[in-house]
């Protein structure tokens, strides 16, 4: 086939014409190149100035040589005595995939891929196996295939074995939950997990973000909460759940039988600041910034003269922020800082350069922008509270009934203010008293083991001994629980069990019992006896009176705990109160064994999250890892890229 074909001229330097060439046109001595014709079939390539057709061609059917042309050193002779690299720089000489020193590099790399978000194929990206081939060349770097079917299911694994763990030695566990819709169109939903641990540090772990395709009706949640609590084994912790205010949750958390159900504060605030910026005046102005800040946006020489404008004047060089209509607050931030720049805006409006493109954009008179400060510094309380409210690392339900009080309080008009604000203020305040009507008495309790609010300064004096008197009787309570087992041996030699109060027998009672047999069966088979007790006479009287009239076991424990408590919140209230600013899990774990009952309850309230803030979190993260390129992963994935990437921290 090579015999009528002319070669490539010299001036063609691709390695690839070394299997190509040129016949001569027919009516003249020149070479055809406007097709190229493979020497090794000799097919007919069309050439148009550049060899992407001819290698996609060898690449095709003629893959061998293929390879040789686009890695021209394998055609050079190989000293036996060097160590060759290969196509990606690395040592011929690999380490077993199972040497401990491959294992590591290999649990780093899906550390790094799930810490960093990072998606699956980086493995298989030139700058990432140069990087790691320059670091250790002996490294084989694992497949994409190996990553998803072992490597991240294995850490996933592990840290779920390790988060299971932690939750079984919780006191009580609080659970978040939330919806949310992935640009795939596919519905998820997250769980969080929320405890003190023994260090007393509030510990937070999203448990698990499911999809979800049916309806996400009450009866359907209410099932994934179920099953939820049944595979992270925390039905026995009294689970609390927290979400959002939407009737579909409530409906869930019944029919999940939870015993507490917690609307999400940060809801509330946001619901009601909406009704105070849905007002016609507030509404009104808010749009009119927002055509301003839009014209900014999209202006290059209105931006360009604002930035003029700023070092001009010597403002912050800021941007002007836009309002979203899902978050309240960034209306609120975007008044703010209109008002910080508004002396640069009004000279750059006024310029010439800016009134060409846009005469009947005008900035805001002196009214609007007295207006604007007002609602600002009427907002400002809220966004304050809302923030507050976000965090994840300090208790937040002991600070809503505070909270509620002081915002409440703070709404009441004013003498001299303008009948906007006033407006506003009625909107919020009258949104904000019709919540938690059914939740304060845990919302006074729970700010009751808070040591910066005990005082309860918001309750009249008969309503704070109440919320006291009630905790003294849980506290008393949960001492008893699970109930101490008392034990004998009959005459034959068998443990028998019975529990000082048989009316609160339960699981960890029977539980209880089990353990006692099997410690009875051991001292037996080792010839020993149990420990002596007290021999109880047999007496038929006792047994028909000894209940009503022998004042029994039980009951003195009971008087005993319930005394032991009152004593212990008599001290409590007696204490100096934390300052705000303090964190009372660091007071109640320097005085835990102070207050041995009261810490308890301590632990089972101050674990409540006040938002449902933790999963709504998931989603920015699962934005990052469902993203336009990586729009085909599994939702099992999904799970365990967010699973890890959020308590790969706490291992």
């Amino acid at each position: 086939m090579a015999a009528n074909l002319n070669p490539a001229p010299a001036c063609f330097k691709a390695d690839v014409w070394e299997h190509f060439g040129f016949k001569k046109k027919k009516e003249s001595n020149d070479l055809d190149k406007s097709v190229a014709v493979c020497k090794l079939c000799g097919t007919n390539v069309k050439y148009s100035g550049n060899t992407t057709n001819l290698r996609s061609h060898l690449k095709r059917h003629h893959l061998e040589k293929f390879k040789l042309t686009e890695d021209p050193k394998q055609h050079r002779p190989r000293d036996p005595k060097q160590t060759t690299l290969d196509i990606d720089g690395g040592c011929s000489h690999k380490f077993p995939s199972a040497s401990p020193r491959s294992q590591k590099i290999t649990e780093s790399i899906a550390y790094f891929i799930c810490q960093d978000l990072r998606p699956y194929s980086v493995v298989e990206n030139p700058g990432f196996r140069r990087m790691v081939n320059a670091m250790e060349p002996r490294y084989p770097i694992p497949t994409r295939e190996h990553l998803t079917k072992v490597c991240i299911p294995g850490l996933y694994s592990q840290t779920r074995a390790h988060v299971k763990a932690s939750l079984a030695s919780a006191e009580r566990v609080a659970l978040t939950c939330d919806g949310w819709t992935s640009r795939t169109t596919e519905a998820y939903v997250t769980i969080t997990a929320h405890f003190i641990n023994e260090e007393w540090e509030l510990v937070t772990y999203v448990l698990q973000t499911r999809d979800m395709p049916e309806s996400h009706t009450g009866h359907n949640l209410a099932e994934h909460l179920t099953k939820a609590v049944a595979e992270w084994g925390i039905k026995e912790k009294d689970p609390v759940i927290v979400t959002d205010n939407a009737s579909n949750m409530t409906i869930a958390a019944e029919e999940a039988a939870f015993t507490l159900h917690v609307k999400c504060y940060a809801h509330t605030l946001n619901l009601a600041a909406q009704r105070a910026l849905k007002i016609t005046a507030v509404a009104r102005l808010l749009g009119r910034v927002r055509r301003i800040v839009s014209f900014f946006r999209r202006s290059t020489t209105a931006s360009h003269m604002l930035k003029e404008k700023q070092r001009l004047l010597r403002l912050p060089e800021h941007k002007l922020m836009t309002d979203v209509v899902t978050r309240w607050n960034s209306a609120h931030d975007m008044l703010e800082r209109f008002l910080e720049q508004q002396p640069a805006i009004c000279a750059t409006l006024l310029s010439s350069e800016v009134r060409k493109t846009e005469k009947d954009l005008c900035t805001l008179t002196e009214s609007d922008v007295t207006t604007a400060e007002e609602v600002v510094s009427a907002l400002k309380p809220m966004k304050e509270a809302t923030q507050y409210m976000s965090k994840e690392k300090t208790p937040t339900l002991s600070v809503v009934a505070p909270l509620q009080d002081t915002l409440i309080n703070g709404l009441k008009p004013i003498e001299g203010e303008s009948a906007v604000i006033k407006e506003m203020k009625a909107a919020m305040a009258g949104d904000l008293q019709k919540r938690y009507i059914d939740l304060k008495a845990t919302l006074h309790a729970c700010s009751a083991m808070d040591p910066r609010f005990k005082s309860l300064p918001f309750l009249t004096e008969d309503e704070r001994q109440e919320v006291y008197d009630g905790l003294i009787v849980e506290a008393a309570r949960l001492s008893m629980q699970p109930s101490e087992i008392l034990w004998s041996v009959d005459e034959e030699g068998t443990a028998n069990a019975r529990a000082d109060d048989e009316g609160m027998a339960s699981k960890e009672d029977e539980d209880a019992v089990d353990e006692g047999e099997q410690f009875m069966e051991g001292v037996r088979s080792q010839g020993q006896h149990p420990p002596p007790r007290n021999p109880r006479p047999s007496c038929p009287l006792a047994a028909l009176l000894g209940e009503r009239y022998g004042g029994g076991a039980a009951q003195t424990k009971k008087n005993t705990q319930e005394d032991e408590a009152k004593e212990q919140m008599t001290r409590y209230k007696e204490a100096d109160l934390l300052e705000v600013k303090e964190d009372p899990l660091v007071w109640w774990k320097e005085h835990q064994y102070q207050y041995p009952l009261l810490s308890q309850l301590a632990k089972r309230y101050l674990c409540i999250p006040g938002t449902s803030v933790s999963s709504e979190r998931v989603f920015s993260t699962a934005g990052d890892i469902i993203t336009a390129q990586r729009s085909a992963l599994l939702p099992e994935h999904v799970d365990q890229l967010i699973f890890l990437n959020k308590n790969l921290k706490t291992m």
